[in-house]
């Protein structure tokens, strides 16, 4: 069975569109961080009432740090490439390299400290609605 190119295109559009759409209501990032690049992938309502749902797209320049921080809610990240060293309260320090991931439990005061290659990776938050999505540690 030939997929004509045009209905590939057509049904990507539409996707890009619903994307966009999609994030003129997410939850605003927290200040920018000299260095730190967030872009709002998604935000979906749940996965129980009163929470939301964000996948958010992160870079960060090679030297950088994200300040310690905590989310209402749980954090995923997964890193494509570069990496740095993790901070959590109460735990040592943790190299991370492309291919790890790690999570932080709800309020856990963290930062990383980038490596000398610029990081990019994917979040997940899965936060209580109406709060925001960090605040300083």
């Amino acid at each position: 069975m030939t997929i004509n190119r045009r209905l590939i295109v057509g049904c990507a559009l539409c996707a890009v569109s619903g994307l966009v759409a999609t994030r003129v209501s997410a939850q605003t990032p927290p200040a920018a961080t000299p260095g730190v690049k967030r872009k709002i992938l998604q935000q979906v309502d749940g996965p129980a009432a009163g929470y939301t749902t964000l996948i958010v797209e992160v870079e960060i320049e090679p030297g950088a740090t994200v300040a310690r921080h905590t989310h209402p809610g749980i954090e995923s990240v997964y890193f494509i490439e570069g990496g740095g060293e993790l901070s959590v309260e109460g735990q040592p320090a943790k190299q991370l390299n492309p291919g790890d991931a790690f999570q932080i439990p709800p309020g856990v005061p963290h930062g990383l400290k980038n490596g000398a290659k610029a990081t990019r990776g994917v979040a997940t938050y899965v936060i209580e609605k109406g709060k925001p999505l960090a605040s300083p540690a």
